[in-house]
């Protein structure tokens, strides 16, 4: 996979922020949203083969800026790999609000351990979720992300993840 998922997220939200958040406040208007805790779990691939596991942790902030919510995010594998960034989240909900759709986007910064190297220590994390939000808010999903150097460095082989999570929402 390579920058798929990253054009996506860009063209879903800035089509939303087109057609629903570009009235008299402007494209960008600041509104409030849930802020969530998320954790998932799961599958490490690299050059398609599985690899490791890895450990995820999301915080969602209490406000969007048009269609765009900021998130943060730290990971770790067994190996000891880690990432940690800043973007943002584009999120669609459906069915009757219960099902969603989440793309999302975040440039940080991998410390190799005994993984992959990926070219360099800037490293991009675009990603997609489905899930279900249950009654009491708290949200059960599956995503797949991908990360990449963006080419910084002619190194640029990628990984990829595979994870369950769950999202609580915060008061």
């Amino acid at each position: 996979m390579d920058g798929t998922l990253a054009v996506l997220f860009l063209v879903a939200g800035l089509t939303d922020m087109g057609f629903n958040h570009c009235g008299d406040a402007g494209c960008f208007a600041r509104s409030g949203e849930q802020a969530r805790l998320g954790l998932s779990f799961g599958d490490v691939q690299y050059q398609e083969n599985s690899i490791d596991n890895e450990f995820y942790v999301k915080y969602d902030f209490p406000v969007a800026y048009g269609p765009f919510q900021p998130i943060v995010g730290a990971s770790m594998t067994m190996d000891g790999d880690a990432w940690v960034g800043f973007g943002a989240a584009w999120t669609k909900n459906f069915f009757a609000d219960r099902a969603y759709l989440r793309l999302s986007l975040m440039p940080g910064l991998y410390a190799q351990g005994d993984g992959p190297d990926l070219g360099h220590a800037i490293e991009f994390r675009s990603g997609v979720e489905l899930g279900y939000e249950g009654r009491n808010g708290v949200r059960y999903g599956v995503s797949y992300d991908h990360r990449s150097n963006a080419d910084i460095e002619e190194w640029n082989p990628g990984m990829e993840t595979i994870q369950f999570g769950v999202s609580f929402p915060l008061n």
